[in-house]
């Protein structure tokens, strides 16, 4: 069977789908990619990937032009109480401008089905069945139905939903549970992060997509980590100099390979991080915020397995519960074992025939 995935394009949308498209090519299935952007960088896993966003797309005019024509709707998505009104104009501004480039791909290859991320509706468009993949702690079903509502081209129901957030954080009507396995593409880890250090660590990361404010966490991380006894691991920090004793950095690393060496990590709520850290195990302390930040804080506080804070409010008392507080830890490692009895990509291949060919919902 010949199955066509669909990214926006960006690496945090693109990283969650590449386990089941990695798992359906060791199938014997083929698999294309289609994406745009940074997010082009999964050409490094060996799959065809195939360029279907025009360089005009960049999300930063997107972006100010619906600030500045619906500014109550930029108001509540930057206090992040924006729901989808926001997010579904910037997405099906993008998906527009996907859809003839990727119908264009369809015709010639002709795949039997598509499975896309929800906020790239446009996967739903072709004229084929489609598979939405959930990436994030909100109802595939519903992003892909508000995206393609604000999108020109047709966007038809699809066949079915494939739910990767863990029941425990959120809970959704219909679809087939699959587990979600942490991706970031390959790269290197230096040794001394690839092995337990000699006391607690934290990992502190901040968003792959650019924007304003966005190393204000790690800056506050920075400011308190004297005081606390751990060693703190900053990737990609926007500086390296005059940094504690106690603090050191890396550039681009694996972040799924690290996890299982760290005892905690703080970052900005990104749905990959996030879920990343659960499948993992490990306690996180996440900074709410526009999109769909405030609502992992407040998903992750809930369940017990994290801590929620605006960089003004960390101190070292807060960095140390992150790493002491058996509740947390408890709750994390329940997260985890939920997380692994889920079907695996893998296992859900094996019955890709019937889902490819499910009556759209």
């Amino acid at each position: 069977m010949r199955v066509l995935v669909v990214a926006a394009p960006l690496l945090g949308h693109v990283f969650p789908l590449m386990p089941l498209a990695l798992a359906l090519r060791d199938a014997g299935h083929e698999v294309v990619v289609a994406t745009g952007g940074e997010a082009l960088r999964v050409r490094d896993s060996g799959l065809r990937v195939e360029d279907v966003v025009p360089s005009s797309v960049r999300f930063g005019p997107i972006a100010m032009r619906i600030m500045l024509t619906h500014p109550l709707v930029a108001r509540r998505e930057m206090r992040g109480s924006g729901r989808l009104d926001f997010v579904s104009r910037l997405f099906g501004a993008v998906g527009d401008a996907m859809t003839a480039p990727l119908r264009v791909l369809a015709e010639s290859w002709r795949p039997d089905v598509a499975v896309h991320e929800p906020l790239a509706a446009a996967g739903s468009a072709l004229g084929v069945p489609s598979i939405v993949q959930d990436v994030s702690l909100f109802d595939g079903l519903e992003l892909t139905a508000a995206v393609g509502a604000r999108m020109k081209a047709g966007v038809r129901s699809p066949s079915t939903v494939l739910r990767t957030a863990p029941a425990s954080l959120a809970e959704f009507g219909g679809g087939e549970r699959m587990r979600f396995v942490p991706y970031s593409g390959d790269g290197e880890v230096p040794r001394w992060l690839a092995e337990p250090s000699g006391k607690p660590r934290i990992l502190v990361s901040r968003s792959t997509a650019p924007g304003p404010g966005s190393g204000r966490m790690m800056a506050a991380v920075v400011r308190a980590a004297e005081r606390v006894d751990a060693e703190f691991v900053l990737v990609r920090p926007e500086r390296t100099e005059g940094l504690p004793d106690n603090v050191r950095t890396v550039g681009w690393v694996p972040v799924p390979r690290v996890l299982p060496f760290c005892d905690g990590i703080v970052h900005h709520g990104g749905a990959g991080t996030l879920l990343g850290a659960l499948a993992a195990g490990v306690p996180q302390l996440v900074e709410p915020g526009p999109g769909d930040r405030t609502v992992h804080a407040n998903a992750i506080t809930a369940r017990g397995a994290g801590l929620a804070a605006e960089p003004r409010e960390v101190t070292p008392e807060l960095l140390t519960r992150l790493i002491e507080d058996s509740k947390l830890q408890r709750a994390s490692g329940e997260v985890r074992a939920e997380i692994a009895s889920m079907p695996s990509p893998s296992e859900i291949t094996d019955q890709w025939h019937r889902f490819a060919r499910l009556t759209p919902m």
